[in-house]
């Protein structure tokens, strides 16, 4: 047991100790909207109090976590998930946990995680950083790895369990219980030569269409099922708002990362999963026809947005489905992730009332059931009694029904049915109801030629005439950047 928490003691140091690296050296821009969360303020305590680090790096995580207000849980869910920990037995020691939650995520997390605590007495020492790539990718060149980890997404865990730091999670979680818990993609995208070695704590949905109920209607519970049939709708309402569309990409240095969510639900609805995947790994060029259609899709969305390509270029991507909500509408739709919701104008709205959404229509019949998304992947770098227990813990139906209760997140467990609205419910059930679910494409992409793509979109809006030579150039960074 000492020897146990000697090493916990020595890997927080080291994550707190490039945690304060990346600090002082900046760090890039992300295109997730949690990239504005603050760092942890672990380190700064553990090297100002002397402390030991993982005590210290607790102690910081739950001081920023009570800086929101605290989340509050019926206590039926509470007993459950404690009565579910129980199961797990009275282990006692801690557990060291990293990941890139900070604010009301982080406090989320530390309240799901708390009748853990109680019940088996395992301390869950977290950290979070939005620097936590970087904290990871020195820990596996000097083997300094927290317990448990969030994964960046299926690439870097591709990559990890290449240089064999992740463990097979068939050891540590009850398997028939997960697989029959969890959807299939969802497994598959977490499974590296035949081994799971990474679990979605939870998922996003990407691609929902919004719009105001009270200007074209209630589309919810008849939404337009193909693309045709969404075309035909606008031509319908056309007179209703200023443009059919509300789109816009600025994000800052990650300027172009929206559009790349709209052309991959083109990719996805039209050439299907497995040209999507076999596109952000290199294997199909951007110069393919079928991937110039697509754009060309894209730029018809932005011919046909308000404000025309000097908003989609110059409105930040949060306010983008702003004019939704003016009088008279200045779009009648907005193609955006669920994460919209709390951005923006949506923030300020009601759900159902003031606003709703339909899944992306189907372009080609046999993808109607495709689905992208999001989410935050979790692997385990150690195997030890209280690292497995939590892993247990955290994708069970009573851990995860706590997680989903404020309406931040979406649970990757088929058996969480109380997301506190409606329109959770209905997301859930599209993912969970997925025949295929994809991850984000251009978060799996190497830096490089993630660049390139939202570069390429930005100048493509601006000159959609450029378009040949934009894609001949992605093909040559495509090269270079996948080693072909």
């Amino acid at each position: 047991m000492i020897q146990g928490r000697s090493r916990e003691i020595r890997i927080t140091a080291a994550i707190a100790a490039v945690m304060l690296v990346a600090a002082a050296c900046g760090s890039g821009a992300s295109p997730s909207p949690s990239a504005a969360a603050p760092a942890s303020a672990a380190p700064a305590s553990a090297a100002a109090s002397g402390a030991p680090a993982s005590a210290a790096a607790s102690a910081a995580a739950s001081a920023a976590a009570s800086a929101v207000p605290a989340p509050s849980y019926s206590a039926t869910s509470i007993s459950a998930a404690q009565a579910y920990a129980k199961t797990l037995g009275n282990i006692g020691g801690s557990v060291s946990v990293l990941a890139q939650w900070g604010g009301t995520e982080q406090a989320q997390f530390l309240a799901m995680v708390k009748p853990f605590e109680d019940a088996t007495g395992v301390k869950v020492n977290y950290t979070g950083t939005r620097d936590e790539p970087a904290v990871l990718t020195t820990g596996i060149a000097s083997g300094q790895l927290p317990d448990i980890a969030g994964i960046p997404g299926p690439a870097q865990m591709q990559q990890y369990a290449a240089a064999g730091k992740l463990q097979d999670l068939s050891s540590m979680l009850d398997m028939s219980t997960y697989q029959s818990q969890t959807p299939a993609s969802l497994v598959q995208l977490g499974t590296v030569s035949g081994k799971l070695v990474g679990v979605f704590l939870d998922v996003s949905a990407k691609g929902q269409i919004w719009y105001d109920p009270k200007i074209v209607g209630d589309l919810a519970s008849n939404p337009p099922k193909t693309w045709s049939d969404l075309q035909t709708l606008i031509t319908q309402d056309k007179s209703k708002a200023q443009a059919p569309w509300c789109f816009s990409v600025e994000s800052g240095a990650a300027s172009g990362w929206p559009g790349t969510d709209v052309l991959e639900s083109f990719v996805l609805h039209t050439q299907g999963p497995a040209y999507y995947n076999n596109w952000w790994a290199g294997k199909v060029k951007w110069t393919d026809p079928g991937m110039k259609a697509d754009w060309q899709q894209l730029g018809q969305m932005v011919a046909q947005s308000y404000g025309g390509a000097n908003r989609v270029l110059t409105a930040n991507f949060a306010n983008a489905g702003d004019p939704l909500f003016t009088t008279p509408p200045g779009c009648l739709f907005l193609h955006q992730a669920s994460f919209i919701t709390g951005l923006g104008a949506f923030a300020n709205q009601t759900k159902l009332t003031d606003y709703n959404f339909f899944p992306f229509p189907s372009i080609t019949a046999q993808y109607a059931g495709a689905v992208e998304g999001g989410g935050d992947l979790f692997g385990a770098f150690h195997n030890t009694p209280q690292a497995a227990a939590l892993m247990k813990y955290l994708v069970s139906s009573q851990a995860q029904t706590l997680f989903v209760g404020q309406g931040e997140f979406l649970s990757a467990n088929k058996g969480v049915a109380n997301y506190p609205n409606a329109m959770n419910q209905r997301l859930g059930q599209i993912l969970s109801g997925a025949t295929s679910f994809v991850f984000d494409a251009s978060d799996q992409m190497p830096t490089p030629m993630q660049t390139a793509f939202y570069q390429a979109l930005l100048k493509y809006i601006q000159n959609p005439g450029q378009l040949d030579s934009i894609l001949q150039n992605l093909d040559s960074v495509q090269a270079s950047s996948y080693g072909q």
